[in-house]
């Protein structure tokens, strides 16, 4: 009689548990399947890439200015690069540039060596080449090519391309991001419409950095015009023309 009481009392300790299982399931079936459904509802996403572009007319022109000298010896080449450079900048300043807005950005020095049939080479055959440039900003755009004569002139041998810009860019590229908010928009709901859905929330938005959170365009090649004349048959011409600046925005929506 004891052993039956005993198997008896393990037999319905199986079943309370079985049960147990089985209501356990009952309840929390639903709730699984409920955590289930909300993860396919974050699911639902659309990821769209806004682009908004202004249309505007440059305020600065960025000028880099060279001084390249090649002679025999270090210090001729360095002193005369020097005496160039400081006719140069003179006339720089004489055109209204400010001490400011001009910037010395590079200065190097190599030596040219002269090899013998057999490989070796003579230090009295040496050229040494002296390179001093400064970056500058010209704020008179109706004087940019006047201001390059006057550098050519000073002595000035290398000038790298003129670059158009907008000294304070700021309001312009608030502009471009409202014009990407609204493109994104658009494309969000051109998407969510072929797809028999409709557009949300937005989930996130994130910036597609380019050049400093912007690009600018010209309807010039290189944004920059070729340099000619430069005495006797007429001064340099530049020409500004116009800028866009083109802002992305990577937007991503709910999906309804």
């Amino acid at each position: 009689m004891r052993k039956s009481s005993v198997g008896i009392a393990a037999f319905v300790l199986v079943i309370a548990l079985v049960a147990g299982v089985v209501l356990g399931r009952g309840n929390f079936a639903p709730q699984i399947a409920q955590a289930q459904m909300d993860d396919m509802d974050q699911m639902r996403t659309v990821t769209v890439v806004g682009e908004g572009v202004v249309k505007i007319k440059p305020d600065i022109a960025q000028v880099n200015i060279g001084v390249e000298v090649v002679k025999p010896t270090v210090k001729e080449a360095s002193g005369e690069a020097n005496e160039i450079m400081d006719a140069v900048l003179a006339a720089l300043a004489e055109a209204g540039v400010e001490e400011k807005d001009i910037q010395t950005s590079g200065f190097s020095i190599w030596v040219e060596r002269v090899y013998g049939a057999d490989g070796s080479f003579d230090d009295e055959q040496n050229r040494y080449h002296v390179n001093n440039n400064v970056f500058a900003i010209l704020r008179d755009l109706e004087s940019v090519g006047a201001t390059l004569d006057a550098a050519i002139e000073a002595g000035a041998n290398n000038i790298y391309g003129v670059t158009f810009s907008l000294d304070d860019p700021k309001s312009i590229e608030s502009d471009a991001r409202a014009k990407a908010v609204e493109n994104a928009a658009a494309k969000a709901a051109e998407l969510a419409e072929l797809n028999g859905v409709e557009v949300g929330a937005v989930v996130s938005i994130s910036e597609v950095v380019g050049q400093g959170g912007g690009y600018f365009g010209g309807n010039f090649a290189a944004q920059a015009q070729a340099l000619g004349g430069g005495g006797g048959g007429g001064g340099t011409s530049v020409s500004p023309g116009e800028l866009s600046l083109s802002m992305q925005l990577q937007i991503t929506y709910e999906l309804k």
